[in-house]
């Protein structure tokens, strides 16, 4: 798994990148109780605005991580946005992209890079 500064976590699932956000990052948020989730087919740049959540205490948008296609999203968050917080490493997965190089991966940090960021 690799993990963005913007508190995202990145896994490799075939020749997709399966994308969601940290521990971390939802136990900042609080109680997320609304998922915007980006169209199926949607081309994103690296940076691009791609997911909204919505918790009791902020709004935060999910950056694209990198530049690729967006092939699938999690519909069980639209309806449980609470799996945000219950498993934001696994079951609440936000979407999956196609990249045209999964070399990129390599910018990113590792689990003990990410660890050293957050504390």
């Amino acid at each position: 798994m690799k993990y963005t500064k913007d508190h995202e976590w990145l896994r490799v699932d075939g020749d997709l990148v399966v994308v969601g956000i940290t521990e971390h990052a939802a136990t900042q948020l609080g109680d997320v109780v609304f998922v915007e989730l980006p169209e199926v087919e949607t081309v994103v740049a690296e940076g691009d605005e791609v997911v909204v959540i919505e918790s009791v205490k902020a709004a935060s948008d999910i950056l694209a991580p990198t530049a690729g296609e967006i092939v699938e999203v999690n519909v069980l968050l639209v309806d449980n946005p609470g799996l945000v917080n219950e498993d934001p490493l696994g079951a609440a997965w936000m979407f999956k992209m196609k990249l045209d190089d999964l070399g990129v991966l390599e910018d990113f940090m590792d689990e003990d890079e990410y660890n050293d960021l957050i504390s």
